[in-house]
């Protein structure tokens, strides 16, 4: 009888030991995997767009964070200290690429080894600008090429882009996939559908010229068949010199332009001095690089916004 009793007492022990092994197993598996299943995978992105789309994609899943606070430029912005402590700590960091972001410095290869990274414009082409501005004695000053980073107003680009948010969600927390497949493929199709719209009306427009602020609108521009007259450069600091100002203006006239396209969060004295010296009138044009609180509040988003451009775009086009 006492054997019997430890015979059983060793297998409870055996049992148990196994047991607990299998415990520690699984939990070892789920963190490699990533998150636990009920907890909120955290990701910060460093503008609007990408903000949005990790939003719609990630859903109840996901706590999103957009570095730029809404109404700030983001080639004003910078980083606080605060912000990259937050970093060191998220699941997730999606940044544009392309010199958007030259706050970001050295950070993506600091944070990298513990954060999951995402390019996502690592499958897209980019556009080069060459700028070439003209000094005050005439002289040319010229800058060299530069990648156009204002991808997203493609919509196929803005598909791209959506698709490398989905994966890194997906990597990170595969316990709700399907999830995260089943919200990207509807936002695909809203892109899929923003983008014949916008093929449909532009096709056969009056005119193809746009002027513009400054030079984000390239990629809208090579996928409409449109012509972009920028007054700035790829840069809102950008400043056209006297010169180019003259060849803006006597260019804005020969084409009888009746609209300058100025952008919400930047106030362009070059643009109203060339609106005022052409007679034109003034249209927003947004490159959604962030949205005001206000806008935010009334629950515009990627596509709704891209829908009024559109309709300015019809406006300054004269599309009936």
């Amino acid at each position: 009888m006492k054997k019997l009793f430890v015979a059983l007492m060793i297998l409870v022990f055996i049992l148990s030991f196994v047991g607990c092994a299998n415990v520690n197993k699984n939990q070892e598996n789920n963190q490699n995997q990533g998150v636990d299943q009920d907890q909120k995978v955290t990701v910060y992105t460093s503008f609007y767009v990408l903000a949005d789309f990790a939003k719609k994609i990630g859903g109840d899943h996901v706590e999103v964070t957009n570095l730029i606070p809404p109404g700030v430029e983001p080639h004003d912005f910078e980083l606080t200290p605060k912000q990259i402590a937050q970093l060191n700590q998220a699941d997730l960091f999606v940044y544009n690429g392309g010199g958007f972001e030259p706050w970001l410095g050295n950070l993506v290869d600091d944070i990298k080894e513990k954060v999951e990274v995402v390019d996502s414009t690592k499958q897209i082409e980019f556009l080069t600008t060459e700028d070439e501005h003209t000094d005050e004695q005439g002289q040319k000053n010229e800058h060299g090429k530069g990648l156009d980073p204002h991808v997203w107003l493609n919509p196929v680009n803005a598909i791209s882009q959506a698709e490398q948010i989905k994966e890194a969600l997906v990597k990170i927390d595969s316990d709700h996939q399907a999830e995260y497949e089943g919200n990207f493929q509807q936002l695909k199709q809203a892109l899929l559908d923003l983008d014949q719209a916008y093929q449909h009306t532009l096709e056969k427009t009056p005119s193809k010229d746009i002027f513009v602020s400054h030079a984000a609108f390239g990629y809208l521009a090579e996928r409409y068949g449109l012509n972009q007259v920028s007054i700035a450069g790829l840069s809102t600091s950008d400043e056209p010199s006297p010169k180019e100002m003259a060849n803006i203006i006597k260019k804005a006239k020969e084409l009888n332009i009746k609209y300058i396209l100025f952008e919400p969060l930047v106030e362009s004295k070059y643009a109203k001095t060339i609106m005022a010296e052409i007679g034109a009138q003034r249209l927003e044009l947004n490159p959604l690089e962030g949205l005001t609180k206000d806008e935010l509040e009334r629950g515009e988003d990627y596509l709704s916004i891209m829908k009024k451009n559109l309709e300015v775009l019809k406006i300054a086009l004269g599309v009936k």
